[in-house]
């Protein structure tokens, strides 16, 4: 009798310092509704293949999670691989991915760090996705070369997306 107390006593202090070290739950992370991600990236697509631009634009949520992803026929590897990792600097450093550029551009220490991320892709081409005051997630393209405009050029395909979603996200 006295064996079975000990070890429930020793259990229900192994369980309470266990419980006590598991990290703080996160909030579930906010993106916008399918269809509305569906349709942005493929109006971002749309824009930039009607400007002779081949690339692929991705839909991301406030965890920087790929939610679509299209890709025009013809569009690069890069394209499928970079838009995503800008939109994931755009969520990481809350802003649009041009200004985390142009920040980079004036601090090499900076510059350094967000370089050495392999997750992301600090270049333009990014927009953040609000509801209200809240970032919902973001939205990304990559594609355009340095001929056709580079990130300044995937950032205006992006903000096509944007643009045919935005006063429906909530």
């Amino acid at each position: 009798m006295i064996r079975s107390l000990i070890a429930l006593g020793t259990l229900a202090v192994t369980t309470s310092i266990v419980l006590a070290q598991q990290p703080a739950p996160q909030a579930p992370a906010r993106g916008v509704e399918m269809a509305l991600a569906v349709e942005a990236a493929q109006a971002a697509v749309n824009q930039c293949l009607s400007e002779g631009v081949k690339g692929a634009a991705a839909v991301l949520d406030s965890a920087g999670v790929t939610r679509v992803l299209i890709s025009a026929d013809g569009a690069s590897a890069n394209a499928s691989v970079l838009g995503p990792k800008k939109g994931v600097a755009t969520i990481r450093m809350q802003k649009p991915s041009s200004q985390i550029q142009a920040e980079m551009e004036k601090d090499p220490a900076l510059k350094a760090k967000l370089e050495a991320d392999k997750d992301i892709f600090p270049r333009g081409g990014a927009l953040p996705i609000m509801a209200g005051n809240d970032m919902v997630g973001a939205i990304a393209f990559g594609g355009a070369n340095g001929q056709q405009g580079g990130g300044t050029h995937d950032e205006a395909c992006a903000k096509a997306g944007l643009e045919k979603i935005k006063a429906r996200v909530k």
